[in-house]
């Protein structure tokens, strides 16, 4: 994935189809279009999975609150978006097992009452899995069984509920899409966004008016068909092609924050199943901390990032406060983030939590323009189904949809032990062959040929830190890392657990990303003072200051 190259391709071809937002959907969908036989262009207005993808709790699940809301209503919506979900649990795993894995889950309950209440929902969750994954049923566990796999936990409980589902790096799966779509021959880039179209004498989509937000160049990208998936953003694109057309995104913001793994000691994760305000909290394993979240508002200011507020960590720690056997300060707080879902706007009152995570693609008649709206992260392959079948009738273009048994990059030929042979080869520390392995698969091998070329690119970003210098090269040169953010917060995930350790790498990754972008000494520097603003910023508003 050669920016330069892709931009090329972008400004001087006619595509069948150009999508407009690279999160897991519009990815998705450049993948699966790609592998159709269309010629497909991908504009992405930060990077690959900076807003809603990014920011996810990183399960890949049915829901198990859909499940108990879709009974206590008689709500069938409910438990399709349930199904659908634990349908494609099993194909995200499989296709990315570097990626994406299972995760045991524990719900912990303080009586026998709300110990057979639970265990016999999860039952059912079991029940409504697709068979086809194999990931082990639920069962209920004593206390001390419970106690021995997560010692964090209080000694009041009574016993829990374990059960399985998945769990994924959201960030690098969808880059591993969008590099899948690069490698079945989809022209895309980063940092581009549509700013404008052109229509024809019909009215119809013609090209969309690209601005590159690096370089301030503007230039006009040509297709048949335009494909909206901007996610929470969705509206501005609609409106943008179609300004009559009214709103149909109901964004909400969640947020999650990250506290050392010792709180819970444990390779499991927590479900909290209820909160004062009927939500579910998670606590899960996650790059060798704790990610505690989500939380579920409105959120109206687009144009703005949402961040961790004080209040929001506050009530996650006392939501956390009861299962753990000793009490977490806000200071053991490391890291934290907000995001937006797309949900699709109801005509009903009710808050966000009440809303269905289903998808719908849209399409406009007067500007010819398609919009995939709503959905959530497990469903991204079924939502990209849908609305390249859609593409497909519009065109027309006879082709089926090839994405189920289509490994991602890095998938083919790897194992759990594929670390192994990165140690063999290139003799680099355990902990950094089996981080290279998890997060790049086979193409890991790629990062290695890099520290034979220049052994300095060997060595660790951070001390007792499994990431290497060759990451940030290879970022670079062949992720379209193009800012400190870009690979901080989305090739490795350091800024997503720990700020003061993005901060501490911050001026190393400037150095070595100015290598290969041809940075000044000057723009290296204030690449990094405004990074530590940034998360200055990010800081403040957790603490309250």
């Amino acid at each position: 994935m050669n920016r330069t190259q892709h931009l090329q391709r972008l400004q001087n071809e006619v595509f069948d189809i150009c999508i407009i937002g690279g999160g897991a959907s519009g990815a998705g969908c450049a993948l699966d279009a790609a592998l159709r036989g269309l010629k497909v262009a991908l504009l992405e207005k930060t990077d690959f999975a900076a807003e809603t993808s990014s920011r996810s709790t990183k399960l890949v699940h049915g829901g198990v609150r859909y499940l108990e809301q879709a009974f206590k209503r008689f709500d069938f919506a409910q438990l399709k978006q349930v199904r659908h979900g634990l349908e494609e649990r099993h194909i995200v795993l499989r296709n990315a097992p570097h990626l994406a894995r299972p995760l045991a889950l524990l719900t912990p309950v303080f009586g026998w009452l709300e110990g057979f209440y639970f265990s016999v929902g999860l039952r059912l969750y079991d029940w409504f899995a697709s068979g086809k994954d194999a990931l082990p049923r639920s069962r209920w566990l004593g206390r001390m069984e419970t106690l021995g796999r997560m010692s964090g936990l209080t000694k009041r409980i009574h016993s829990a509920v374990l059960y399985y589902d998945g769990q994924l790096d959201d960030a690098r799966y969808c880059l591993a899409l969008a590099q899948s779509a690069a490698h079945a021959g989809a022209a895309l880039a980063n940092h581009l966004e549509v700013v404008g179209f052109q229509k024809d004498k019909m009215g119809k989509l013609a090209s969309a008016q690209v601005l590159d937000r690096l370089s301030g160049e503007r230039f006009w990208v040509k297709a048949q068909l335009f494909l909206n998936c901007a996610g929470p953003f969705a509206d501005s694109i609609r409106q943008l092609a179609n300004p009559v057309l009214g709103s149909r995104i109901r964004p909400s913001k969640g947020v999650h924050l990250v506290l050392p793994r010792n709180v819970l000691s444990s390779d499991d994760a927590l479900l909290i199943p209820k909160t004062p305000d009927g939500r579910v909290v998670f606590a899960i394993p996650f790059e060798g901390q704790l990610l505690l979240g989500t939380t579920d508002d409105d959120y109206a200011d687009l144009g703005k990032e949402p961040l961790l507020e004080a209040s929001e960590v506050d009530f996650l720690l006392e939501t956390l406060e009861p299962f753990l056997a000793e009490k977490v300060e806000k200071t053991q707080v490391k890291a934290g983030f907000g995001g937006l879902r797309p949900l699709l706007a109801s005509p009903a009152k009710s808050g966000t939590k009440s809303l269905v995570r289903d998808h719908e693609v849209e399409h406009d008649p007067t500007s010819n323009l398609l919009s995939l709206l709503g959905g959530k992260w497990t469903t991204y392959r079924l939502m990209a189904r849908d609305a390249v079948d859609r593409v497909c009738e519009l065109l027309p273009h006879e082709a089926p949809c090839r994405t189920e048994t289509h490994l991602l990059v890095g998938a083919q030929g790897w194992d759990a032990n594929y670390w192994q042979n990165i140690h063999q080869d290139y003799g680099l520390d355990v902990d950094v062959c089996q981080h290279l392995a998890d997060k790049y698969g086979t193409r890991a091998s790629k990062l290695g040929d890099l520290t034979k070329q220049d052994p300095r690119l060997g060595e660790r970003l951070l001390n007792e830190r499994p990431y290497i210098k060759a990451e940030v090269v290879y970022a670079a040169q062949e992720e379209m890392a193009c800012t400190l953010r870009d690979f901080l917060a989305r090739r490795i995930r350091l800024e997503t657990t720990d700020w003061q350790a993005a901060v501490e790498a911050a001026p190393t990754v400037a150095y070595l990303m100015g290598i290969v972008l041809g940075w000044t000494s000057a723009q290296q520097r204030a690449a990094v003072d405004e990074y530590v603003e940034q998360i200055q910023v990010f800081r403040r508003r957790a603490s309250g200051e």
